[in-house]
């Protein structure tokens, strides 16, 4: 191919002069610069850069196109696009008067694009600075009529000045009038409301008065946001004038109902002589009661408006209670006055050391109340429409003497350790009989929240501890701490429970009933702690006694410990699933969230019940159990050892086959083996609760599986006789020694079996075997020892235990 300088030298295929004209035309294009070449199209690219409508592909329809424009290399372009359309080809000249019409219309069309533009582009242009124009002279407009407005309204609001400043002093005085205005109405409403209560009372219309106070007290009540000091003072006067004159009226009479029915009633329900054997006049007077009960009732809330309730001390954490309604105050006086009578000062009766005596005496109140509550007062409170229980408010009354009396005592006897002890006792007998027998509720005021507050609550814990640690040590120093109450009763002592350990987790037990009536999770958390130190306090005692015995580790006091340790780790893990303690587990995830006190795996264990409050306790005792178990499976297989060693010499080479003999009897050898076997077993069944002794024999076949597996069957040769031997003391003595505790004591004999079956393969058999071994591996093999009845041992194994058989036939080799 001719160089591209030389294009435009090649002969000229015969033709018109015209198209000659324009071949030259072309040629001297060809050779001209690019800034000369280029002048016809730079105006049509400088308007498509800037309304990308035009693009340079128009030109000749190549990709190359662009590339090479921008790479400013016009001529190197041109030279490649002849080469392209003519090439080599003289024929292809032919072409050239087509690709100069397409060039000429496309220059034609290019400059028609131009020249439409070029006339566009000033019309656009001066259409926006036509509307320019415009706008800005709006907006001159409207700046002129905001000048205007603005010097309008300064004008407007400086003549208006001084009305305006009139105007607000004669508002200002208007609202003055309608305060005063209306601080006479309301004093005027008042003074209505008393004049309207005194003409009813002096009508001896009551409850008509009774309704009016309580409107007035309500009055009172919506008065509290206001500021008017004095208006406030005057209607709480009022209301506390009126207040007392008809609860002073209303109480007399009362107590004069009351005093009919013999109130308060002292003696029991069923002596009293109140009720369905009252005189004719009953009705009238349950009447009376009725009407005097709901006229004091209407008072109750100028009542609480006026007395303030008594509280004990913040530090004692009381639920916020509304105070006992005023109609079961009233007949709650008479017993309040013996109670304070009874029960402090010099009397005789008030003596610190006996709080059983005024606890007694509360519930005793209680009991002797509860019917006439029940059948006379709760109906007149339920035709009212309140909601409040008559009983358990009068329980309330009465327990709120109960819980100041305890104030009072405690902290004079709180450095006594029996006087408070007693002291928790009888308060815990005294709620659970609260409780249980009376339904209160455990959301009221009790004293339990006397017993929570803090300096209580931590000598509480302190005596507590105390005591269990006492109790411990006396349980263990018994002379029956290792014997089990229940030794005789096959049924009930399954788990072979030692005496120490029932008492202790009884005593556990005890300490949860104690604590779990407290009214925060906190302080129910601090007296599990208290139970998780006891646990391991008594486990440790346990490891230092079980230290003692290690020599025994068969005896009678190792295996009571040892039941001690599974029973305590049982028990806990039961409790684990108590609704009580799960709600406790909530709390201490709550706060060891709060504290971040723990990981968020741990975290989340306890929130997903994963773990329990107990299982770090739980896996301290089952490690102790399992080196118990350890050591008394490792003393039972040293015997067994040593009484297999003449098992082990025993001579498999040389044993008569069964043919021989008339009947197979057990190895003299074996015997001391099985009878050492035997007698372990059995004493340490009868010691041992049934869980543990499983775990106990099932460690020890293991572990004598393993021994004979290796220790007589792979170090030792065996002839037809030999093997048929210990397949017979094996599987017709060895085996059924632990059939008793299972269906099928082969199955944890797994090694032995199976050599067995090996060892005793007829010939043809075992010779089929051995080389199906020899020759193959994987999956074939598996199959074949599957066949046999081989799943436990190896491939290995088995080629091994083949090599120890002597019976093979004599193939003349």
């Amino acid at each position: 191919m001719p160089p591209a300088g030389e294009i435009g030298e090649a002969p000229a295929a015969p033709c018109c002069s015209e198209r000659a004209d324009e071949r030259k035309d072309v040629e001297e294009k060809s050779k001209r610069t690019p800034n000369t070449l280029a002048f016809s199209t730079q105006p049509s690219l400088q308007n498509s850069a800037l309304h990308g409508d035009i693009n340079i592909t128009a030109l000749v329809g190549n990709e190359q196109v662009n590339e090479d424009a921008d790479n400013g290399d016009l001529p190197s372009y041109v030279s490649a696009f002849i080469e392209k359309e003519v090439g080599n080809d003289l024929k292809s000249l032919k072409k050239l008067d087509t690709l100069i019409e397409q060039m000429t219309e496309n220059k034609m069309q290019l400059e028609e694009q131009v020249l439409t533009i070029s006339s566009e582009i000033p019309k656009r242009i001066q259409s926006a600075l036509k509307n320019a124009e415009e706008s800005k002279q709006f907006l001159n407009q409207f700046m002129e009529q905001e000048t205007h407005l603005f010097s309008s309204i300064n004008s407007h609001l400086l003549t208006a000045q001084p009305w305006m400043e009139d105007l607000g002093a004669m508002i200002n005085q208007i609202e003055e009038i309608e305060r005063h205005l209306a601080y006479l109405k309301w004093i005027s409403q008042i003074e209505e409301l008393s004049d309207n209560i005194q003409q009813y009372l002096m009508t001896n219309n009551v409850p008509e008065a009774a309704s009016t106070l309580v409107y007035m007290a309500e009055l009172d009540i919506k008065l509290q946001e206001s500021s008017c000091t004095h208006l406030l003072a005057f209607m709480r006067a009022t209301v506390k004038f009126w207040h007392k004159i008809l609860k002073d009226k209303l109480t007399s009479d009362f107590e004069e109902i009351l005093a009919q029915l013999h109130w308060p009633f002292i003696t029991p329900p069923q002596s009293q002589t109140v009720g369905l054997s009252r005189p004719a006049t009953a009705p009238e007077i349950y009447t009376n009661l009725e009407t005097l009960f709901c006229q004091l009732l209407k008072l109750q809330t100028s009542d609480e408006l006026l007395t303030e309730p008594k509280q004990l001390p913040e530090k004692y954490c009381l639920p916020a209670s509304p105070s006992v309604i005023l109609p079961l105050q009233i007949m709650l006086t008479p017993l309040q006055k013996r109670f304070r009578y009874h029960f402090r000062g010099n009397r005789q009766t008030n003596v610190i050391s006996k709080p059983e005596w005024y606890l007694a005496q509360v519930l005793m109140w209680i009991g002797n109340h509860t019917q006439f509550l029940d059948e006379k007062i709760q109906p007149i409170l339920d035709k009212v429409g309140t909601s409040v229980n008559a009983r358990l408010e009068f329980s309330r009354g009465l327990m709120m003497l109960v819980l100041e009396k305890l104030a009072a005592d405690i902290p004079c006897l709180l450095y006594d350790d029996n006087l408070f002890c007693h002291l928790v006792d009888e308060v815990l007998l005294f709620e659970r009989e609260l409780h249980s027998v009376y339904g209160y509720p455990g959301t009221f005021a009790n004293c339990m929240h006397i017993l929570s507050e803090e300096t209580c609550f931590q000598r509480w814990l302190t005596v507590e501890r105390k005591f269990a640690l006492q109790k411990m040590d006396s349980m263990l120093s018994s002379e029956a701490a290792w014997i089990s109450q229940y030794k005789d009763i096959t049924d009930v002592d399954e788990m072979k429970v030692p005496d120490c350990a029932e008492t202790f987790m009884t005593l556990l037990l005890v300490i949860t009933d104690r604590y779990k009536n407290l009214p925060t999770a906190s302080r129910k958390l601090q007296f599990l702690e208290l139970q998780k130190d006891l646990v391991d306090d008594f486990r440790i005692r346990l490891t230092q006694v079980m230290k003692e015995e290690t020599r025994a580790s068969l005896g009678f006091r190792y295996c009571a410990i040892l039941n001690a340790v599974n029973y305590i780790s049982t028990v806990l893990a039961d409790w684990a699933d108590n609704v009580f303690f799960l709600q406790l587990q909530q709390a201490a995830l709550e706060v060891f969230a709060e504290n971040n006190t723990l990981s968020k795996l741990q975290l989340g264990q306890l929130a997903s019940m994963e773990s329990s409050v107990f299982d770090d306790m739980i896996n301290l005792l089952e490690r102790l159990k399992h080196d118990m178990l350890t050591r008394q499976v490792d003393h039972v297989f040293r015997e067994v050892k040593e009484a297999a060693k003449l098992y082990k010499k025993e001579r498999w080479l040389s044993l008569p086959s069964q043919a021989e003999q008339a009947v197979m009897s057990l190895s003299s050898s074996a015997c001391p083996l099985l009878l050492t076997l035997r007698d372990r077993s059995l004493q340490l069944e009868q010691q041992l609760c049934f869980s543990l002794f499983k775990i106990f024999w099932q460690m020890l076949v293991e572990k004598l599986d393993v021994y004979i597996y290796q220790e007589i069957i792979l170090a030792n040769h065996f002839n037809e006789g030999g093997a048929a031997q210990l397949q017979f003391d094996m599987t017709r003595n060895l085996f059924p020694l632990f059939s008793h505790y299972c269906k099928r004591p082969e199955n944890y004999f797994k090694h032995v079996k199976e050599a067995c079956i090996v060892l005793n393969l007829n010939v043809g058999s075992a010779l089929l075997l051995k080389d199906v071994l020899q020759s193959a591996s994987g999956k074939p093999a598996t199959e074949a020892l599957n066949e046999v009845g081989i799943y436990k041992l190896a491939q290995q194994d088995v080629e091994i235990l083949l090599n120890l058989r002597t019976n093979w036939p004599n193939t003349g080799k």
